[in-house]
């Protein structure tokens, strides 16, 4: 079991769990910006507005990240914190800012991986509607065009957006998460369908500005359904992508990207709540992209119950994490292996990790043993599945502590400690184990 000789270790953030800086420059507000300041939104009143404060320590940060060895970082941009308004003027501080990260990266020999939309959606756009309006596919294209024409000479791998199945299934449906919505599931489709119209146009024009040598993808949350037993491998890959009527299907969102259509049980669904997509904006959808990127955490057992998938209950002594996710390490087996037997095109693990219940010790150590157990178990399984499918590159998530959205500060999910009171910034024992495993490719997990 090898991963290839030029696979892409990495680490993940996005702007808003680890920026702070809200309110510096002229930068706009987003959704998660009026949580933070809107009374029962987020655990115990934490706010994001100053948080890690990358915004002013992004230096340290890559310092750490090339002391650990990371030769990949994704990121995203803050689209309020480019153009304040969505749209339109674009904010010189904003540009400066990313321009600062993009050379120190450069600098430090680590390639960047950029996230148009990481679900700090402007408010101003909100307040427009939102993925609601009919014109949000135009304004997410204006703002992939402004920012390639900015950073297209710094990055050549662009990622469309960051788990859709959560910032509208969440974010639109059950409202956990800003914008806090509880829409009726007419109206949550037609948001489906307009980020679905927002990725197709964005992939287009990055590559109209960008050029051939330009990579786009997508990273979606991807929650697979595991075999219970062997003779259930088919039951469980179907399940893993059959219409359940849930804005967490993974063909509702891959399926229209990578083939030009949804599927047959999605569009009576949609048809049914008065939605009929019409061909022209299939073609408009239907995206060329270099690469699948999945976010894996756990999966969900299965086995054939006269001929249907049925969920299997965990036994008690699998382990929960500290978001109380099982830990089931063969997701990253199957689910690769799913993947590419539906979508035949080379698949990116742009997140996987633990949080953990933790604090420094008295010597000031974070002896996270848990989560060097934890990786190393998903590791091996993502290197079977490397074995068998073409997986180009693992970003751990997270790089560092920080605001887990609804959850605030509470769980932590980094391999970088941080004291939220002084900002200091501490490695913990699994980012050494982390350094190693990219400096021997993971061949000793």
């Amino acid at each position: 079991m090898a991963f290839q000789k030029d696979f892409a270790w990495g680490v993940s953030t996005a702007a808003y769990q680890i920026e702070g800086g809200a309110f510096e420059g002229d930068k706009g507000l987003n959704v998660w910006d009026v949580a933070s300041m809107t009374e029962g939104r987020i655990f115990e009143g934490h706010k994001g507005h100053v948080g890690c404060d990358h915004f002013h320590r992004f230096r340290e940060d890559v310092a750490i990240m090339k002391e650990l060895g990371i030769k990949h970082y994704r990121l995203s941009l803050n689209w309020s914190r480019l153009l304040p308004h969505g749209v339109g003027k674009i904010s010189e501080d904003g540009v400066a800012f990313y321009t600062e990260i993009f050379r120190e990266l450069a600098d430090a020999g680590i390639t960047p991986w950029v996230t148009l939309f990481h679900w700090d959606y402007p408010y101003e756009l909100y307040q427009k509607g939102g993925w609601m309006n009919n014109n949000s596919p135009a304004w997410f294209e204006e703002y992939a065009e402004k920012a390639a024409k900015l950073f297209g000479g710094y990055v050549d791998r662009f990622i469309l957006i960051n788990e859709p199945q959560c910032f509208i299934g969440i974010g639109h449906s059950s409202g956990e998460h800003a914008p806090f919505l509880k829409l009726a599931d007419r109206d949550v489709l037609r948001c489906c369908h307009n980020v679905l119209l927002a990725c197709g146009r964005a992939e287009k024009v990055l590559r109209k500005v960008c050029g051939k040598h330009v990579k786009v993808g997508v990273a979606e949350a991807y929650w697979p359904a595991l075999p219970y037993r062997e003779e259930d491998y088919e039951l469980a890959k179907n399940d893993t992508f059959a219409c359940h009527r849930s804005f967490g299907d993974t063909s509702l969102w891959l399926d229209p990207l990578v083939f030009g259509k949804y599927t047959e049980d999605h569009l009576k669904w949609m048809k049914e709540n008065g939605l009929e997509p019409s061909k022209k904006d299939m073609l408009f959808i239907k995206s060329k992209l270099d690469f699948i990127g999945f976010n894996t955490y756990t999966g969900n057992c299965v086995t054939d119950r006269n001929g249907k998938a049925e969920g299997v209950t965990p036994a008690p002594s699998v382990p929960k994490t500290d978001m109380r996710w099982n830990v089931y390490p063969d997701s990253l087996y199957y689910g690769p292996k799913y993947l590419y037997e539906r979508y035949r095109l080379p698949l990116v693990c742009t997140e996987n990790g633990v949080a953990l219940s933790e604090w420094k010790d008295l010597d000031g150590k974070i002896l996270d043993y848990s989560r060097i157990d934890f990786l190393r178990r998903y590791l091996k399984s993502l290197s079977r599945a490397a074995d068998e499918v073409p997986i180009e590159g693992y970003f751990q998530w997270s790089f560092i502590d920080n605001f887990e959205w609804a959850e605030g500060f509470s769980k932590k999910f980094g391999i970088v400690h941080v004291d939220y009171e002084t900002g200091e910034r501490t490695p913990k024992e699994s980012a050494y184990f982390y350094r190693k495993v990219i400096e021997e490719n993971g061949e000793n997990l």
